[in-house]
């Protein structure tokens, strides 16, 4: 990281692409536990207005891993941390990999992107991402729920199990349930995310506040993931809640988000609140100070290696 100047060599797509995924691998495997004590939260009350239970379970971010880990055990933590790589390797290659590169495409290969350019760049990998991984995503919701008292025992045995299971009983478009609602949600993830990280490190480096370095990422990943959770939360409850659902139980993810205001108020929408955003904000931050990292360190390697 010292010494070695980031204007030296730009990174190619093929670099963008894999040191994404790789980069977002290692989020994930950092911040797993927060994200599952999300999904824990955001069914609580799911599970509450079903069967009538007063009493809660759960009780904020770091009281739900407590729990969890009393009375399931620490590796509960990471259920579904396999479906979860699975969807980062895959899903994080093309939103985020590929931002770059879209940017390019819709300004016809200018480097001057507006803000309206970068949000349909944003938009644009997010939707693609979701159609690809979103059976992975499917899986690793199930998986992080699956331990709930209502289910009376474990839904699936394994990963591959999982993606049998759900293509056996509900069909192939089980695997791809939720597909709209995810859609959204990434779309407006991506461009909070992306597009939010790009500016403030754009002008962070415009008003000479920080070179192009660690702090300067950390900084700039924070605020984007500050600004990703207040935007994509709704969206995020709605997807966890119709994602994890039984056969029938949400006509649709309009009926779901409609059913969650009728049942628990407004409210429902930022449950997991805290855990989301420091989910969010810890995982952006990996993410993005590891991108960097790793694109720098793929293209020294590839620029020192003799043709």
């Amino acid at each position: 990281m010292v010494g070695l100047k980031p204007t030296d060599l730009a990174p190619t797509a093929t670099v963008k692409f894999f040191g994404a995924g790789t980069a977002a691998c290692i989020a994930d495997l950092v911040t797993f536990p927060l994200d599952t004590a999300k999904v824990r939260l955001q069914i609580q009350g799911e599970a509450i207005a079903a069967e009538g239970v007063v009493a809660v379970k759960y009780r904020g971010v770091f009281g739900t891993i407590t729990t969890m880990v009393r009375t399931e055990g620490a590796r509960s933590l990471y259920n579904g941390l396999v479906a979860g790589l699975q969807r980062q390797m895959s899903f994080a290659s093309v939103r985020i990999g590929l931002y770059d590169s879209m940017k390019q495409f819709y300004t016809r290969g200018s480097d001057n992107a507006s803000i309206v350019v970068r949000l349909m760049a944003g938009c644009t990998t997010g939707a693609m991402a979701v159609a690809f991984a979103q059976p992975t995503d499917v899986v690793k919701v199930r998986f992080q729920a699956q331990a709930r008292p209502t289910d009376g025992g474990k839904r699936y045995n394994g990963t591959i199990d999982a993606y049998r299971t759900i293509a056996r009983e509900e069909g192939v478009r089980g695997l791809w349930k939720g597909c709209l609602p995810n859609i959204t949600r990434n779309a407006i993830v991506n461009c909070a995310e992306l597009v939010t990280y790009d500016i403030i490190k754009e002008l962070i480096l415009k008003y000479d506040l920080m070179t192009d370095n660690l702090p300067c990422h950390f900084t700039a990943a924070f605020g984007a993931g500050f600004c990703t959770t207040i935007v994509a939360s709704p969206v995020d409850v709605v997807k966890t809640r119709f994602m994890n659902s039984t056969p029938g139980q949400y006509s649709s993810a309009i009926n779901c988000a409609l059913t969650m205001v009728t049942k628990e108020g407004p409210t429902a929408f930022y449950k997991g609140f805290m855990p989301s955003f420091l989910r969010l904000g810890s995982w952006n931050i990996v993410m993005f100070v590891s991108y960097e990292q790793i694109k720098r360190a793929m293209m020294r390697t590839s620029w020192e290696s003799p043709i």
